[in-house]
């Protein structure tokens, strides 16, 4: 579609099917997406002889992979939602300058990142608990990941710009070619190269920089409606700090992830070792078979909820929004009673050692079993952000797990006797309550944020 029938289609088009042809294309990139994690762990946990130990050595990198993945959705999670409620203003030109600042301060992180986690890698990964067995393997892939970080910024960072401008399916290739690459890569540098973790680091950056030049071509090509211009490069507090400001709640859910993951690994390796963490390392992998699909139906959600939000069009806010909702409530209902009846179907896709997928199969059930919450509380916290609203979005994304789950993960294990047990319950327990809250602070605001406007 070109720029003006996606404007009239936002503005027009019925919204199950308006949402449908966003949100899938995103929901396939995800998915896609989530390939360059997994790939590699499926091809590192199934290295012979020491698939495990590398598995669980690569695992360790995930608290640094959250961060820079945190750093990447400041920018493009905040300034997307912004540009697409200057665009339903009909200013463009503003909207293009929040592209440009994004881009610039991405780079800038790129920068900065690289710099920090290259030197402290060892000492990080030994503070996340790699033991003298998997660290050389952790290192191995963190350094030569970080120095491909300025690709994945790029990717991440710039990406929710093209989806919110309605060009999902363009969105969507990019991560179908950068994903198609690291499958083909992967197998030759690991197996015929003998490269190892190395070679699945290698792989995966080299298929991050194809995604961040298609993403570069399409953002100064003709097709797009915002384009990237080298006089919106010059950064501007009045336009960069809303974003910041707005993007800070998914910063917050991102890089919580990352000390949510050291709390994790460091409880279980003190209370079940390498074995606890190895099946951490597949249950995180596995979790975001549910987290990621969840935020590509709520990417096709933002860009309908924000542009009527800036038009003024209250009714297909409405609309957009419940049936966003739905969409995500079913899904999660969905992943939930699979992962409860097949958990070790699951857990043998990353491993061949029998005891692995059985410590992991158990271990899944339990930190599974309240993940049909999730859809509500995504949905909701996500709503928040597509309308603006920066400081509740915020709180909520602070509450399932810096104020619920990382203190229930230490403080469970001195209440039950199986403490292995007690930290994996901590996960069902905070998406429970984290979705109750959320969902009831969206319903009692939500008509408040539209008269507002």
């Amino acid at each position: 579609m070109n720029s003006k029938s996606n404007t009239q289609a936002m503005e027009t088009e019925k919204i199950p099917r308006l949402l449908a042809r966003l949100a899938i294309p995103a929901v396939v990139a995800q998915i896609i997406n989530l390939l360059y994690n997994i790939v590699d762990r499926i091809y590192i946990g199934h290295i012979p002889g020491v698939g495990a130990a590398a598995l669980t050595g690569v695992g360790l990198f995930t608290p640094i992979l959250m961060l820079i993945n945190a750093c990447a959705m400041l920018a493009g999670s905040g300034g997307a939602p912004r540009a697409a409620i200057s665009m339903g203003k009909k200013d463009n030109k503003t909207a293009e300058k929040i592209l440009g600042n994004c881009f610039v301060i991405l780079l800038l992180m790129a920068v900065a990142l690289t710099v920090l986690f290259f030197a402290f890698a060892p000492q990080l990964l030994t503070l996340f608990g790699a033991s003298d067995q998997t660290l050389p393997y952790g290192v191995d892939y963190a350094r030569i990941y970080i120095l491909g970080s300025i690709f994945v910024l790029i990717v991440m960072g710039m990406n929710p710009f093209i989806t919110t401008q309605g060009f999902a399916k363009i969105s969507m290739m990019t991560t179908v070619i950068g994903a198609v690459i690291n499958i083909i890569l992967d197998p030759i540098f690991i197996f015929v190269f003998h490269l190892g973790v190395k070679g699945a680091a290698l792989a995966t950056v080299l298929s991050q920089a194809v995604g961040a030049i298609w993403i570069l071509r399409f953002l100064s090509g003709k097709k797009t409606i915002l384009h990237l211009r080298k006089e919106n490069f010059k950064l501007q507090k009045e336009i960069l700090l809303p974003c910041l400001a707005l993007g800070i709640s998914t910063f917050v859910m991102l890089s919580t992830e990352s000390i949510l993951s050291i709390s994790f690994t460091s409880s279980l390796s003190r209370y079940g070792g390498d074995l606890a963490v190895g099946a951490m390392t597949i249950i995180t992998s596995v979790s975001q078979l549910a987290t990621l699909p969840l935020q590509g139906i709520c990417q096709g959600g933002q860009p309908i909820m924000s542009y009527n939000f800036g038009a003024g069009n209250r009714d297909r806010v409405k609309k957009a929004f419940f049936t966003q909702f739905t969409a995500c409530t079913v899904f999660t209902g969905c992943f939930w009673l699979i992962m409860l009846l097949f958990p070790k179907g699951f857990a043998g896709i990353f491993s061949n050692n029998t005891e692995l997928i059985t410590y992991t199969a158990w271990a899944l059930r339990i930190y599974m079993a309240g993940i049909f919450s999730l859809g509500f509380q995504v949905a909701c916290q996500q709503s928040f952000m597509a309308l603006g609203q920066a400081k509740v979005s915020l709180l909520l994304a602070c509450l399932r797990k810096l104020i619920l789950l990382i203190p229930l993960i230490f403080i469970l294990p001195h209440f039950i006797q199986n403490k292995v047990f007690a930290v994996f319950l901590a996960e069902p327990i905070s998406d429970i309550l984290a979705a109750i809250i959320t969902t009831s602070t969206f319903f009692s605001q939500f008509n408040k944020i539209l008269d507002r406007k």
